[in-house]
């Protein structure tokens, strides 16, 4: 998903409703697709005022919700949101009223999603954080960057030991925490 996005970003396509609706997995053509551009803008148009806010709230970036410009490292926030979801089974942000979290985005970090589950590697918490930071400069430059690396992870990642004793539930857990590090590292 990353690298599509990256594809879209360098033809000046903006999709700005990244979210997991909006992504189609087929495991039997081990395939991952970017859908519903409907609210897609090109990069150097016009169409869209500033201060006309589209997408889904909870899964906007911070200059997203304020109606300002944005560009494709908006769509990387909104990624990393995702991601975040993906791998945590909960939002960054807690849900409540719009203004409530618009707050949250806008104002408030989002914890380590090794807090939130920690047999994920450490090394996710950076790359989330990354994608998850307030200002845009300070998030990755384009979702080439971010396919790096999640896959650097996915290299040095080791399935855990498993203990002596281990419960069928256990091992169940394990495996779909296993199964989400793959698919996260596909994306």
């Amino acid at each position: 998903v990353a690298e599509a996005l990256a594809f879209a970003h360098t033809r000046g396509v903006i999709h700005r409703d990244m979210k997991p609706a909006n992504i189609m997995v087929d495991l039997a053509e081990d395939t991952v697709k970017v859908m519903d551009f409907g609210v897609a803008r090109f990069d150097n148009t016009t169409r869209t005022r500033t201060g006309i806010v589209l997408g889904t709230p909870t899964f906007m970036s911070p200059e997203q919700l304020a109606g300002l410009p944005v560009d494709g490292r908006s769509d990387l926030y909104a990624l990393g949101v995702v991601l975040f979801q993906l791998l945590t089974g909960r939002l960054p942000y807690p849900e409540g009223s719009l203004a409530v979290l618009m707050r949250a985005i806008g104002q408030e970090t989002p914890p380590s999603v090794s807090s939130v589950r920690p047999a994920l590697p450490v090394a996710l918490d950076e790359v989330l954080a990354r994608c998850l930071r307030k200002q845009a400069a300070d998030r990755y430059a384009n979702g080439l960057e971010l396919a790096l690396d999640l896959r650097t992870i996915a290299a040095q990642m080791q399935p855990p030991a498993q203990p002596a004793r281990s419960s069928p539930r256990s091992e169940e857990h394990t495996s779909e925490l296993q199964s989400r590090l793959h698919l996260v590292c596909r994306l």
